[in-house]
């Protein structure tokens, strides 16, 4: 009889070292200058997640595509505004056929690579799918974990709140949502999101982001559908495709301005929800191979120590690999 795997942790890992770069000084350097906070800041944030949750499988999940190209054919604002040189190049790009580089600050790029080089030598899992985002693959590793039957919680961890949509108390599935900086860590649920945002679950908080849109990444929303009339409309019919059901049936339910503003933003609704809910099944491979649940597993030692050491003494990684190593000894 095999035994029933323990927690499966899926990091966010762009919005993880982004929090950690604008949440850690750029002070803290390499011995040659070259800053290292958004390194040192992640590795942190991962040896106090392995303390306190003590999950016995991580993933870095990676964008392989910040901007994939069927959310952008689908609604051309996704992100544009993130894209280097702005909305106009992105359109530009688009246009042209090609991709488009995100805008982000010169002294987190370098540290990137770093990051994935210091994960592998710890032997710490990283995941990607081509042509989509981390979010894709969080949503493909969650959904194989629940389709599995293994009973295991799966902890997102992300500073996203995209991700809420994954939240889903039957089937174990919560998110630690990183409020502030690196440190503050909150736990969403299904009580949470009704709490604060008024939806029974992570499907109804999905149709509410596509009701409400999102300014942030670019998704214009339903004009004059606000985030508290969407999760009312929700409340009443219980899921966007109902909702746009009584908009067609003229319910009475709905009032005329808000059934007008629904027809008005049909285009965009027959489009949004492909953008705002991650995939499910998108093809994601580790760093170096297919993606083997089996790989998954924490290391109680790094894979590659001698590497590990270099790499610490290069970039001056010495107090936060010495935390994780420590998190890693004692789960």
């Amino acid at each position: 009889m095999t035994s029933r795997p323990g927690s499966l942790m899926l990091l966010d890992s762009a919005s993880l070292y982004f929090r950690a770069f604008y949440g850690v000084p750029d002070s803290v350097t390499a011995p040659d200058g070259t800053p290292v906070n958004a390194v040192r800041g992640l590795l942190d944030m991962i040896a106090r997640l392995v303390t306190d949750h003590r999950p016995e499988r991580l993933v870095a999940c990676w964008d392989e595509d910040w901007r994939p190209a069927f959310r952008v054919a689908a609604i051309p604002s996704y992100k544009a505004h993130r894209a280097v040189g702005g909305a106009e190049a992105a359109a530009e790009a688009a246009e042209a056929g090609v991709a488009v580089a995100e805008e982000v600050p010169d002294a987190l790029a370098p540290q990137v690579p770093v990051i994935a080089e210091v994960l592998a030598a710890l032997g710490i899992a990283r995941a990607g799918a081509e042509g989509y985002e981390a979010d894709d693959v969080i949503g493909t590793l969650t959904a194989r974990e629940v389709a599995s039957g293994s009973g295991a919680p799966v902890l997102v961890v992300t500073g996203d709140r995209d991700l809420f949509q994954l939240v889903d108390d039957d089937a174990g599935v919560r998110v630690l949502y990183t409020v502030r900086g690196i440190k503050d860590v909150e736990v969403v649920d299904a009580a949470r999101l009704h709490e604060r945002y008024a939806v029974a679950t992570g499907a109804a908080y999905a149709d509410m982001a596509v009701l409400r849109g999102d300014p942030s990444d670019g998704l214009p929303g339903v004009p004059g559908i606000g985030e508290k009339t969407a999760a009312s409309l929700l409340a009443r019919y219980g899921d966007l495709r109902s909702v746009l059901a009584a908009r067609d049936a003229a319910d009475a339910g709905l009032t005329a301005a808000q059934r007008r503003r629904l027809v008005d933003a049909d285009a965009y609704l027959a489009v949004a929800p492909g953008v705002v809910r991650v995939a499910s099944d998108a093809p994601v491979r580790l760093a170096g191979g297919a993606a083997d649940p089996e790989r998954f597993t924490l290391p109680r030692q790094p894979v590659d120590a001698e590497a590990l050491v270099d790499l610490t003494a290069r970039w001056g990684l010495e107090s936060s690999v010495r935390r994780v190593l420590t998190a890693l000894a004692q789960r």
